[in-house]
């Protein structure tokens, strides 16, 4: 009995070192292989609904991309008018002045998936209109323009739902790198789109770059029909003008979202308008022409990416506070660089350098807002809060109206620079008399620990694969 004991035990530590061991060892290193796979992930895209979300977002924007590049074709090959072109560029702006609250307050009230489906479908259903009517030959100046206002107005009701929809995917922690990768599609899309969209008009025509436009956005509402997150309860619910209320009330109370949002807007008035200018500066200042504007913007939307997708890989970012009054600042007074060492010094390269150095500052003020805002909002006001945001956005063409009129004046490059030093003047303003403002760092710690942890449907995966 003994030596048949002694015999079991000698098999099974032989089994153990022949079985046992080897595939704990190669455990241990799948396991590790799997932990160095998702280190390489974004935080963000580390959580499945997120991840998910994401991708549809990429197909939505770039079909947006391939949208406005062809809308704007096809209005220049009906008339001929560089000005016709600046009519369909307001009347896509105006609706998100307009609607933009209208769109938060919705947001709020209904369910925000649902929301963003049927905006996406009807944005796509308008594209294919446009897109048959060109195709038949059918098609006048007045259905670009009717589409193109129609879209801005449908877009006002999308924009401020898909800013509340993201946040529910994630944990607060992660707000920044979603924010950014959220960012990373537009300038990302902006260098690639484009050029596949004119070379889609050169060998086939207008209509069958609008056609493969309306593709991404249904593939963007059946990624999010396919979602599963909890609803928001909205509380009370009255009329929507008193909801609108009572989201301006809460803004106007809290002394850190009236300094982001007004911020943003004077951003957008003052300085990002300076993109409508751009033509200006490539021809009649740095003397480049339209292959040099090209250049502009794509080393602008190089530094833009690069930034976004920096941003998109942190996790903890200490001092948001001064980072955004930094990026503001920044922003401003590289903006007035630009501006006048293209006027008074009119070398190219340095123009460039400028710019990129610009679109770093901008992007972290951006980003560092944007993110400020998200960890801050409740989740049953964060649709109005984020469609007053969105009005800020929508007011760039007005700004472009402002600084065109003051050019007549003292020129373009002068008005440009004073955009910008209006900006930096702006955000140094409030972060020297407003202590709340300095300590938005110690707010925000208090929001991200106060925040409940993420349901096991949102935390992150443990792997990099969707599962």
């Amino acid at each position: 009995m003994t030596f048949i004991g002694v015999l079991i035990f000698i098999s099974g530590l032989f089994l153990i070192f022949v079985a046992v061991i080897p595939a704990v060892k190669k455990r241990l290193r799948d396991e590790e292989t799997r932990l160095r796979v998702r280190a390489a992930f974004p935080p963000a895209l580390r959580y499945p609904n997120y991840r998910t979300y994401w991708l549809g977002l990429l197909a939505s924007v770039a079909g947006f991309r391939m949208f406005e590049f062809s809308q704007f074709w096809l209005a220049y090959e009906l008339t001929g008018s560089p000005l016709y072109l600046g009519y369909v560029g307001v009347a896509q702006a105006v609706p998100g002045v307009v609607l933009n609250l209208f769109g938060g307050v919705f947001a709020d009230r209904l369910d925000k998936r649902r929301l963003i489906v049927i905006t996406q479908l009807i944005t796509a259903g308008l594209i294919l209109f446009l897109a048959t009517m060109a195709a038949l030959d059918l098609v006048n100046k007045w259905h670009v323009l009717i589409v193109a206002f129609l879209a801005g107005g449908v877009d006002a009701f999308n924009q401020p739902a898909r800013q509340a929809l993201f946040p529910l995917l994630i944990e607060r922690r992660v707000m920044m790198s979603a924010v950014a990768l959220n960012s990373t599609v537009w300038p990302g899309t902006a260098i690639i789109v484009p050029g596949i969209a004119g070379g889609i008009i050169a060998v086939a025509d207008t209509h069958v770059a609008l056609y493969l436009s309306s593709i991404g956005f249904l593939a963007m509402a059946v990624v999010v029909y396919r979602l599963r997150i909890p609803r928001v309860e909205s509380g009370t619910r009255r009329s929507p003008a008193h909801d609108m209320l009572e989201g301006f009330k809460f803004i106007v109370r809290n002394s850190a979202f009236s300094f982001l949002i007004t911020m943003t807007f004077f951003n957008s008035f003052f300085g990002v308008s300076y993109q409508i200018m751009m033509p200006v500066f490539a021809v009649d200042v740095l003397k480049v022409g339209a292959p040099g504007q090209g250049i502009l913007l794509g080393v602008r939307g190089i530094g833009a990416l690069l930034t976004n997708l920096w941003w998109g890989s942190r996790t903890q970012v200490p001092h948001k506070g001064w980072l955004i009054i930094g990026g503001a600042v920044g922003f401003g007074l590289f903006l007035a660089a630009f501006s006048l060492t293209s006027q008074f010094v009119g070398f190219f390269p340095l123009a460039l350098i400028l710019i990129f150095i610009m679109a770093i500052f901008n992007s972290t003020y951006t980003i560092s807002v944007q993110s400020s805002l998200q960890m801050m909002v409740p989740d049953q006001m964060r649709g109005r809060v984020m469609g007053f945001l969105g009005m800020t956005w929508s007011i760039m063409p007005m700004g472009g109206m402002y600084t065109g009129a003051l050019a007549g004046l003292i020129g373009v490059p002068i008005a440009v620079a004073t955009g910008g030093l209006a900006v930096s003047a702006f955000a140094l303003g409030p972060a020297l008399l407003s202590r709340k403002v300095r300590g938005l760092d110690a707010l925000l710690r208090q929001t991200e620990t106060a925040a409940a942890p993420a349901s096991p449907a949102h935390r992150p995966t443990p792997t990099g694969t969707n599962d």
